[in-house]
């Protein structure tokens, strides 16, 4: 049997007198789509970070590929974050971005290896057609394609994504999909993915976290994404963008 790339036990995080997270037990097979979900204020972004080692546990355990979570594991990790915090004006090019990724800070003189590095992991993001484009001039699909390159750059076992699709349309969502499901195919990773969106769980997750603090699903998505749960978790059933999708019946969204 193949160990998890994740594994947790009853993980509990408090941050100061507030519990962000309760008793989550659930364990991800390598090459897994897990996407976590849940309301505002549900944990999603506290799990992530427990799983990278940024925040401690208050009670029971994480292992992230059979250790515990830390610096030494965050380098098998490549992250995604929601808020992009780069001036679109800086003048930068996309390869210089990517290799922030390998370098963990600014690559001021670039080597033809690192250039190379860099090359293909736009080429498997899809973005390498515009490697001598400047930053400012690339479109959000685009400049989000770079930023799955720079997760990409170290061949990670483990791809951790925060809202990816936020201010990308539909084709550009089925864009990053595609991507995300030829790196997973050919590096056997497992894709963490924090969501609001139901169909894409449905049609890409091969499991759903569905939190709220504490845990209300864990599975296949079509036995997580259930009436019972949603409603739980948000006390209503439907799609975020007024679309219904079919759980256990005709549900009205």
């Amino acid at each position: 049997m193949t160990d998890p790339v994740v594994d947790c036990h009853d993980a509990s995080v408090t941050l100061g007198e507030f519990q962000a997270l309760r008793d989550v037990t659930m364990a991800l097979d390598p090459g897994s789509f897990l996407a976590v979900m849940g309301p505002n204020g549900a944990g999603k972004s506290t799990f992530m970070k427990a799983l990278m080692g940024l925040v401690p546990l208050s009670g029971g355990s994480i292992t992230v590929l059979g250790n515990r979570p830390g610096e030494h594991v965050r380098r098998e990790i490549g992250y995604i974050p929601q808020i992009k915090t780069l001036d679109r004006n800086f003048p930068a090019l996309p390869m210089e971005l990517v290799l922030t990724g390998l370098r963990g800070t600014w690559p001021w003189r670039i080597t033809a290896s690192e250039r190379e590095t860099a090359h293909e992991a736009m080429k498997i993001a899809g973005v390498d057609h515009r490697i001598g484009v400047p930053i400012g001039k690339l479109s959000g699909g685009e400049l989000q394609r770079v930023y799955l390159a720079r997760a990409f750059v170290r061949e990670p076992k483990i791809v951790l994504l925060d809202e990816p699709a936020t201010g990308m349309d539909r084709r550009g969502e089925a864009d990053m999909y595609s991507v995300l499901d030829k790196y997973r195919s050919k590096h056997g990773a497992t894709v963490i993915m924090i969501t609001h969106d139901w169909e894409a769980a449905h049609h890409h997750a091969t499991q759903v976290l569905l939190l709220d603090r504490g845990m209300i699903g864990y599975g296949a998505p079509g036995d997580v994404l259930v009436e019972d749960n949603m409603r739980r978790a948000f006390g209503h059933v439907g799609h975020h963008h007024s679309m219904t999708i079919p759980i256990s019946g005709d549900c009205g969204a």
